[in-house]
């Protein structure tokens, strides 16, 4: 144990060795929460169920630190039935101590068997279901809704005694007996089972015979006991008069006509109640096939669902590769391209064979191998084209044709971008044809990509004549 001051380990002093808090209250509460787990673990052994959950209960008034004491009053509930009241203590105890905790174990058992979860929730909506049944006095619906909760969770005390009720309502007190006894399996000490049990015990047993004084029955004494719906009332030390012969027959005629009466008004009916049983729990058995195979197909229609998405996924992907425009095509352009400047040399329609790929293609993105083998091209035929682009664009701005000269100069710029003249007057021609921000933009990329050149001076000045800062 430990100091709740300083966290120290307790001696057997009333009092924190290390900081000297007094701690006797302390160790008393904590030594009457462990006794009342003790307690709770000692019932639970022997299915005491309602007994442990008040004495883990108790035990958590007093520290409801105690993760021992949570984590068995979780058990207890779920083995109760009570799933909900199972996983609200274990997620309590998961926040209250997140590493080395069983509660972990205890929830993702839980969580990982889907069915399950889907399991409980249906348990739980057709319990609230048949109590909404009850409150509007549809008991047949609410037993046959108690059934299917049973069905699912045969460990539900609470369906069970509401089921053993009704049955008791409807006066079928074995029916009645055969539930509690269920629950009493279960938990062995619950009251209101043991309340309900003893009201059947009332109706089933034989009344007892009361002696007079000389130890002997009275003889209008009779034996009561109910069967099924029935009173059966048999009376005791009765003798039968002496009859003639004649009356014998005429006895047994009547006995015959009462015996095949009986028959024919009390085990038909019982016959047809049996076999309706039957169909019912035939009919519920086909119910919880269906909920179970609707939930499959589900599961299975889910599962299709994403196996479409993946072959339109890769559909896509492979439409990239083969299709118009797709990465084999470039590639074939591009191999296209390098042997056709091989066989002609011809570095005009190389240019026009580069620029067409670089509108359907962006080369940044491509491959390694691709990227090398396209600027490995670009940069053997790219000096000459841009010598060339920059002459025509000289003589475009010795014009004053200056959006030719832009187009020009920004060709022989993309072909060689080491060109330090095609870059300056590419910014002179924009300044000229007032794309002040282009040319600012321009000039600042001359004085950052070639800070020694000749042009620099003059490229200040004339970014402080476009009033931008210059360093």
């Amino acid at each position: 144990m430990f100091c709740y001051n300083c966290g120290c380990q307790l001696s057997e002093h009333d009092f924190c060795t290390a900081c000297g808090t007094d701690v006797y209250l302390y160790k008393k509460i904590m030594f009457g929460s462990n006794m009342y787990y003790n307690d709770g673990l000692e019932k639970a052994e022997i299915r005491d169920l309602t007994g442990a959950v008040t004495s883990l209960r108790q035990s958590l008034k007093l520290n409801k630190n105690n993760i021992e004491a949570r984590n068995l009053l979780g058990l207890v509930y779920f083995e109760m039935g009570e799933v909900v009241a199972a996983l609200s203590e274990w997620v309590i105890s998961k926040n209250l101590r997140p590493d080395k905790n069983i509660a972990d174990d205890y929830i993702d058992r839980l969580q990982s068997n889907s069915g399950r979860l889907d399991s409980i929730n249906q348990t739980i909506k057709k319990y609230n279901q048949a109590l909404v049944y009850c409150q509007q006095d549809s008991k047949d619906l609410a037993v046959i809704q108690l059934k299917k909760v049973l069905s699912l969770n045969p460990r539900f005390i609470r369906a069970h005694q509401l089921l053993a009720l009704l049955y008791m309502d409807s006066e079928q007190w074995e029916r009645a007996e055969r539930e509690l006894r269920k629950c009493i399996d279960i938990d062995r000490n619950n009251t209101k089972t043991l309340r309900y049990l003893k009201e059947v015990e009332v109706m089933l047993v034989p009344d007892e015979t009361v002696k007079q004084s000389g130890g002997k029955r009275r003889k209008d004494e009779t034996v009561r006991y109910v069967s099924d719906n029935e009173m059966i009332i048999q009376p005791l030390n009765v003798r039968e008069p002496k009859r003639s012969g004649v009356s014998t027959l005429i006895n047994l005629g009547i006995g015959l006509v009462i015996g095949l009466a009986v028959t024919y008004f009390l085990l038909v009916p019982a016959a047809q109640s049996n076999t309706k049983q039957l169909m019912q729990e035939e009919t519920r058995k086909i119910s919880n096939e269906s909920d179970a195979r609707a939930v499959r197909i589900q599961e299975l229609e889910s599962e299709a669902g994403k196996l479409n998405g993946r072959i339109e996924e890769l559909e896509a992907r492979v439409d990239g590769f083969v299709g118009a425009g797709g990465t084999l095509e470039t590639y074939d352009s591009l191999l296209t391209a390098v042997a056709d400047y091989l066989v002609n040399q011809d570095n005009m329609a190389t240019a026009a064979d580069l620029e067409s790929i670089a509108q359907v293609t962006d080369v940044n993105e491509a491959s390694d191998g691709f990227r090398k083998l396209y600027q490995a091209l670009l940069s053997v035929i790219g000096p000459e084209l841009a010598q060339s682009y920059y002459s025509e664009a000289s003589e475009y701005f010795r014009h004053e044709e200056y959006p030719a000269a832009i187009e020009s100069f920004e060709k022989a710029v993309y072909y060689d971008e080491t060109h330090t003249d095609a870059l300056y007057f590419l910014a002179r021609a924009y300044h000229a044809n007032g794309n002040q921000e282009e040319a600012i933009e321009t000039y600042q990329k001359v004085l950052e990509l070639f800070p020694n050149s000749n042009r620099v001076s003059d490229t200040r000045a004339r970014l402080r004549d476009l009033g931008a800062a210059v360093e």
